[in-house]
């Protein structure tokens, strides 16, 4: 005899995403803000040293921070200080710090981890809080253009094993997220452009209007005016948000449409052993399976040059000697096991519209790199 109960529940998740400028100046009260008023607040910051180095003041801040709002947090100790980029999550000694430190400080699930750094910091951060008493509330602070309109706002956290982005991760929504566009000010121009390639990705597969948009403004964000960046991370990071709002947050499915562009561009980063970084990966992707979508006649050479000419006049190179041979071919396998099931690639019908397929054609793809090396040797995209 077989005996089977079913068990089904559903829990709402709800967490803010936060925009603002100095958010540690003492009159700034956005953080205190968001902490529970259950009680006094204990909290552990890990920052990125390369923050800390292009901020030199940050740490006294902090420090600052918390004595004039004393009533309200206590920082449990010394900020933590960890590498930035993929480093971070290349090293599994870096995380285990991390949980190390909520034993050694008494970090428990009514504390609070709050992370300042770039994507990759903020994606390893959040997978050690959330194995740490199985699950320790997470504010993160992005500092990058990539992670306040893309990374930071969604429910991944993740370091890479295996020579494998990502392969180790939860789904773990954070308690908060707040952007700080002060933060920007200092970025190298590559970390400025690379996050512009998410809103170029959602755009293209979600909303005509972005892109124009973006198109319209490609030069005044390439000469780092502020304004028009704010609107783009804003814009961005609201899409992201509306999407993963849908019908599968944590991807039980198959199907990625935000992955558009992110087959290639993980596998570029390992090839480059991360010379390529993530941003720049992806407008590399994006530029690919854009390629791809007009020989597979979906989008028009019109369009295909229009997408083109915005990643140029941002500065993005799109094309790197890790394209050829068979070595990126092997990421399609690699994606397929990263999705789980059916390989599931997300192309464009249209400026605007992604559809999705479920087998790529390597002799196509090919065909696609060819024309990107020969448009970054040539600068003529199309033969006709």
């Amino acid at each position: 005899m077989n005996t089977i109960i079913e068990q089904s529940f559903s829990v709402p998740f709800k967490y803010q995403v936060c925009f603002s400028e100095e958010i540690f100046s003492p009159e700034n009260k956005l953080f205190i803000d968001i902490l529970s008023a259950e009680r006094k607040s204990k909290v552990l910051f890990v920052v990125d040293n390369g923050v800390v180095q292009a901020h030199p003041n940050l740490l006294s801040q902090l420090k600052i921070y918390s004595e004039v709002h004393s009533e309200f947090f206590t920082i449990a100790s010394d900020p933590i200080l960890v590498v930035g980029g993929e480093a971070s999550k290349n090293d599994e000694a870096i995380y285990q710090e991390i949980v190390e430190a909520t034993h050694l400080y008494g970090i428990d699930r009514h504390s609070y981890i709050a992370v300042i750094g770039g994507g990759a910091v903020i994606d390893m951060v959040g997978f050690a809080a959330a194995i740490s008493h199985r699950g320790i509330r997470l504010i993160r602070i992005p500092t990058t253009v990539l992670s306040q309109n893309d990374s930071a706002v969604g429910v991944k956290n993740s370091v890479n094993l295996f020579g494998k982005k990502n392969y180790l991760g939860t789904f773990t929504p954070p308690y908060a997220v707040l952007n700080d566009f002060n933060f920007l000010k200092t970025l190298d121009d590559r970390d400025w452009r690379s996050g512009i390639s998410e809103a170029i990705k959602v755009a293209l597969i979600k909303d005509l209007s972005f892109f124009t948009w973006i198109e319209e403004n490609s030069s005044a964000l390439a000469a780092r005016e502020m304004a028009p960046m704010q609107e783009l991370i804003i814009r961005c990071a609201q899409m992201h948000l509306d999407h993963i709002s849908g019908k599968d947050p944590f991807e039980f499915g198959s199907s990625r449409p935000l992955d558009f562009g992110h087959w290639a561009a993980h596998k570029l980063e390992h090839l480059s052993d991360f010379r390529i970084r993530h941003g720049e990966a992806v407008a590399i992707g994006i530029a690919l399976d854009s390629t791809y979508s007009y020989l597979k006649e979906w989008i028009s050479e019109d369009d295909l040059t229009r997408i083109i000419a915005v990643f140029k006049t941002l500065g993005f190179e799109l094309f790197a000697p890790e394209l050829g041979g068979d070595n990126l071919i092997k990421g399609l396998k690699e994606f397929q096991e990263h999705l789980g099931g059916q390989l599931t690639i997300m192309l464009l019908k249209a400026l605007g519209k992604g559809e999705e397929v479920h087998e790529m054609d390597h002799e196509l793809i090919h065909q696609a790199i060819d024309l990107l090396k020969s448009y970054n040797q040539t600068q003529n995209l199309v033969t006709s």
